[in-house]
């Protein structure tokens, strides 16, 4: 028993053979799963981290985006504000012009045009403080539709006054025009015929009353006779057959009613009548002699 080896301090024997199967690769296996699992780990932990810093990259990324929706939301309110105070501008500005405008139109229109519908528009806008904004700029269109419509009627009444006025004055100057070519045709002073040396009773009445409400004198006392000699021949009941009565022809008689009720045998009523219409009509017996040669009637 003395050549036995104790299994403390027995050695394998050199060059014995290795052992074989499962046992022998057992080994080698753990340290590769060992190495597997420490791979593992360390991409769980690094993954980890990439998650970390992602997840914080997020929220610094939703912290701004709720300071840039807060500070764009302070904005809208500014800009708010400053629209509704130009907004508000302009409301007072397109009032107040409209309403301006369209009372200037109104004085304009006075006799001249119908302005009520547009002076009611006018008073309307007056409160536009009370108003939406749409509903003044929608009234002072109609305003200034209502307006521009009146100042066409004032002008088309302007034009025909104007066509009216300027018909009146061709017309006064065509009158003063015949009537100077009238002077010039006329005969001279020199031509007129004399006063009568023994004038009829009737001829004497009309001397008489000529001085006295005219201060006419002989000169014009001489152009009257003749010119009644011509329509009448001083006859108190002369009459033609268009109308005309009496010494002076008056048409109608009647109308020397306003001398006299006793206008149709009155020679005084007659002549006072007569002298009157001379009077007014031609200035002078003789103005009215003139125009009688000229025309043939005064």
């Amino acid at each position: 028993m003395q050549n036995q080896i104790s299994p403390e301090t027995s050695a394998p024997e050199q060059g014995a053979p290795k052992p074989t199967g499962r046992r022998a690769a057992a080994k080698p296996r753990t340290g590769f799963f060992l190495a597997a699992g420490a791979v593992v780990a360390l991409g769980a932990m690094v993954g980890t981290g990439f998650a970390v810093q992602s997840s914080f990259a997020a929220q610094s990324d939703r912290v701004a985006e709720t300071s840039a929706l807060t500070a764009a939301a302070n904005l809208d309110v500014d800009q708010l504000e400053a629209h509704s105070a130009v907004l508000d501008a302009r409301v007072k500005k397109t009032a107040n012009d409209t309403i301006t405008a369209a009372t200037a139109v109104i004085a304009s229109a006075s006799g001249k045009a119908d302005a009520t519908a547009l002076a009611a528009s006018v008073a309307s806008l007056g409160g536009y403080e009370k108003l939406d904004a749409k509903d003044v700029f929608a009234l002072a269109k109609t305003t200034t539709a209502q307006a521009d419509a009146v100042r066409a009627q004032v002008a088309e009444f302007d034009r025909v006054a104007a066509e009216q006025a300027a018909a009146a004055a061709a017309q006064a100057a065509a009158e003063a025009e015949a009537a100077k070519a009238q002077r010039a045709q006329a005969p001279s002073s020199g031509s007129r015929p004399a006063a009568p040396s023994n004038p009829s009773e009737a001829q004497a009445i009309a001397r008489d009353l000529m001085a006295a409400m005219y201060g006419w004198g002989d000169d014009q006392f001489g152009c009257l006779v003749q010119l009644w000699n011509r329509e009448s021949g001083w006859n108190v009941h002369a009459a033609n057959s268009s109308g005309a009565y009496g010494i002076p022809q008056a048409l109608p008689g009647s109308k020397m009613a306003s001398a006299g009720p006793d206008w149709q045998n009155s020679a005084d009523t007659q002549i006072r009548w007569g002298l009157g219409y001379i009077s007014g009509r031609y200035g002078t017996p003789c103005g009215a002699w003139d125009s009688f040669n000229a025309k043939g009637w005064y």
